[in-house]
């Protein structure tokens, strides 16, 4: 809740200011809110912000793939923390498992912010009943323009371009990369068909894999600010924000136009955590418009998720738009048939 940034009078705050900060503080002072988040994706600003209005300290520990974290969760992890960063799909999993627990909604007013657009592309909790969306947005690609030659292709085939062989990665992520593969044939980034994702693995494998440097979803920004790479599949966050923003008009970083894996990022909290009413104060902190234009300020993102924080950005540019993602595929929870993805990818990533 945001209830020091909302209007009150001035003698108000004056004779019950003192009373309800001790309280508060009494309350709250040692308490601590445990986040489990992507790497680069918490703003240190408005988690200092959010601490000072509550009284509570942030502790957060970061992931490089969904694949990671829910390794972590399964194996127990979870007890650790109070709100965990999901996509779509995982979420899905989560939900379904029981992993979650139920939001309540009293706690969580600012959930009217909440894009309708968004809600239709997440059948798997269309009531956010156990998820609220963190962010909808899009990996794509990012080329060094002072770097790489004249005439590179904006689309998935720059990874068969062998004049940048050594100086290109990849997402180390399964989905990720097979959608780029099957997205790049014309197929849906959700199929289960056999013969699409051999084709996708087939080019994956001969075509781009042998310009690759290798398979990268953690220190690929740093990388690529530092010139060992030139081009680098991947979150537009991740790279702009080792880059200066001097320098952000030389890197060309775009949507492929036939499309990749959109993503809808989510705000859970796990079954068993401590401090789930402070995961409730966080999670509606993030959708007040003004907090969350701060946040796409940030790392430039368009104002897709929540609906009242356009008028307070300052930024009018943005790396990329929804109109950037018509033909993207939002990930889905492909049930039994990720096995299929899941032995596909040991060849992709571990074959020599």
């Amino acid at each position: 809740m945001h209830t020091l940034s909302k209007p009150f009078s001035i003698l108000l705050v004056i004779v019950t200011g003192m009373l309800f900060f001790g309280c508060q503080k009494g309350n709250e002072q040692n308490s601590k809110l445990y986040l489990y988040n992507w790497t680069y994706y918490t703003p240190e600003s408005l988690v200092k912000q959010f601490e000072r209005e509550t009284g509570i300290d942030v502790v957060i520990d970061n992931f490089a793939s969904n694949e990671e974290m829910f390794a972590k969760v399964m194996a127990g992890g979870n007890k650790g923390y109070d709100i965990i960063f999901p996509s779509s799909d995982y979420t899905s999993i989560m939900i379904k498992l029981g992993l979650l627990e139920q939001l309540d909604h009293e706690k969580l007013p600012n959930l009217t912010y909440v894009n309708p657009i968004i809600r239709e592309k997440a059948p798997y909790d269309p009531k956010m009943e156990y998820s609220v969306p963190y962010f909808m947005g899009s990996s794509g690609i990012a080329v060094n323009k002072e770097r790489a030659p004249e005439g590179y292709a904006r689309d998935w085939s720059i990874f068969a371009d062998t004049r940048m062989a050594g100086r290109m990665s990849m997402l180390d992520d399964m989905r990720e990369v097979m959608a780029a593969g099957l997205k790049s044939l014309g197929y849906s980034a959700n199929t289960t068909d056999e013969r699409e994702l051999q084709e996708a693995t087939a080019l994956i494998v001969n075509q781009w894999k042998p310009n690759l440097v290798k398979f990268d979803s953690e220190s690929f920004g740093k990388a690529f600010s530092q010139g060992e790479f030139w081009v680098a599949h991947s979150y537009p966050e991740n790279i702009f924000a080792e880059i200066p923003k001097r320098k952000w008009e030389n890197i060309d970083f775009f949507i492929p136009p036939e499309g990749g894996m959109m993503y809808i990022d989510n705000m859970v909290i796990p079954k068993g955590a401590k401090n789930s009413d402070a995961a409730h104060q966080f999670i509606n902190f993030m959708h007040d418009p003004k907090v969350h234009a701060h946040f796409l300020d940030e790392f430039g993102f368009p104002p897709t998720t929540n609906t009242g924080s356009a008028k307070y950005m300052k930024n009018d540019t943005y790396f990329f738009t929804s109109e950037d993602m018509k033909n993207s595929d939002n990930l889905n929870d492909l049930g039994e048939d990720l096995e299929k993805y899941n032995t596909l990818w040991q060849t992709i990533r571990y074959k020599p």
